[in-house]
């Protein structure tokens, strides 16, 4: 995929701007009391409500019209094919425009783990028409069913399998922390099919695409993050289903692969999130340290805050310089794995601090559900963790360092 131009890059984001503003915007203003309120927004499940999913699909089917919704798909697949810096700059773009606490804006881009991403290139033509046409439509969602309960950070550690019968597979096991698990259509799931070479860690696992209605496919529980009534991750049991042959997405046992795929566009996404979000957070804090006035000035005239600023945008220029490398990099064909979990690392970690220096700017009204500040916290906590913690993104760092100790001795 090519690297787009700046001037390229810069009508793609005044025109996605003006998709939110002129189709997102009106809508949530229509909506606020459904959107604004715990109650109506979730069902007793805990899942979004059916009067909100029909929003989410509306905007996700006005951005495919728009040309937004399906640019990161390959065109090979029925995309724009745009590449990874692109992706990092539309998505930090988005995040850092609309901020916190919001739930339309952010289908405008399909989302690598609920819409469609470079996984369409590897399903079989049987599901043109049924999945595909209606999916890159935005009419159809998808859930990422790959982390289980033993099986986060180890992703090889996995225990659902697929067994060949005479007619496909045969799949059993349990799936946890899946997002858009809830909502989603079908699930691009991921199974041991050679148990020898998952052991050695050479192979042996396979993606399949189920649809969640089959039988044997439940969703145990929404889980529910930091007190919230509802949540968009769930846990998913899959009790002996039934796929045909042709559910096969990809390469029997090769797909790991296409995991780690959407695992490092993840780790991208999160750091576009994380900037995104801290850009908006450091704007919202300047203007109200501009703004409140404590002992005959405004508080941006004293260094306990304006230095809270300044460290917070120096951390923001750094996060955002090491992403659009990293993406250069990914775009240019380098393997950036050792950059990338530098990046992962840097801004996840980055994104919470600012905002814990910005909810102090704004003292006790930090805290409250009025300034977002709240949720973007949340996100840029549990990101920390999301498509592989900090702890693993370290020692990935690590044996990266290792590697190329040994290369030039």
């Amino acid at each position: 995929m090519a690297a787009e131009s700046s001037a390229d890059t810069d009508e793609v984001l005044s025109g996605l701007t003006d998709f939110v503003r002129s189709v997102v915007v009106p809508l949530e203003e229509a909506n606020a009391d459904l959107l604004g309120n715990p109650r109506t927004r979730y069902d007793a499940s805990g899942a979004l409500s059916p009067p909100v999913r029909e929003l989410l699909r509306e905007v996700r089917m006005r951005s495919a019209e728009a040309g937004f919704y399906t640019m990161f798909v390959p065109e090979s697949a029925g995309g724009s094919g745009c590449g990874r810096e692109l992706l990092y700059r539309a998505w930090e773009h988005l995040y850092a425009t609309c901020g916190p606490a919001r739930e339309l804006p952010f289908v405008s881009i399909a989302h690598w783990s609920s819409g469609p991403s470079a996984l369409c290139a590897h399903v079989g033509p049987e599901f043109a028409e049924s999945f595909l046409t209606p999916y890159l439509a935005g009419r159809l969602t998808s859930c990422f069913a790959m982390s289980e309960p033993d099986a986060g950070s180890d992703a090889w550690a996995m225990r659902t399998t697929a067994t060949r019968t005479e007619d496909g597979w045969r799949i059993t096991g349990v799936k946890q922390w899946i997002t858009n698990a809830p909502l989603a259509d079908h699930a691009f799931l991921f199974a041991v099919t050679d148990e020898e070479r998952r052991r050695r860690r050479t192979g042996g696992v396979s993606c399949f695409l189920v649809p969640m209605t089959s039988p044997g496919v439940q969703l145990d529980s929404v889980i529910k993050l930091f007190g919230h009534i509802g949540g968009h991750e769930g846990i998913l049991s899959f009790d002996g289903v039934e796929v045909a042959h042709s559910a096969l997405v990809g390469e029997l046992h090769e797909g790991f692969r296409l995991a780690m795929l959407g695992v490092s566009t993840g780790r991208l996404y999160n750091a576009a999130r994380c900037v995104g979000l801290a850009r908006w957070a450091l704007r919202s804090a300047s203007l109200y340290a501009d703004q409140r006035v404590a002992f005959g000035n405004p508080i941006s005239s004293y260094q306990g805050i304006s230095f809270q600023l300044a460290d917070s945008a120096v951390e923001i220029y750094a996060s955002d310089a090491m992403a659009i490398d990293c993406a250069r990099k990914l775009d240019a064909g380098e393997r950036a794995d050792h950059e990338l979990a530098m990046v992962k690392l840097y801004t996840t970690e980055m994104c919470t601090r600012v905002y814990d220096r910005c909810m102090q700017v704004h003292g006790g009204m930090g805290l409250t559900s009025e300034t977002r500040l709240y949720e973007g916290w949340q996100q840029a906590r549990i990101v920390r963790i999301a498509d592989g913690s900090g702890e693993i993104m370290r020692r990935n760092i690590a044996k990266g360092l290792a590697r190329r100790s040994h290369r030039t001795l």
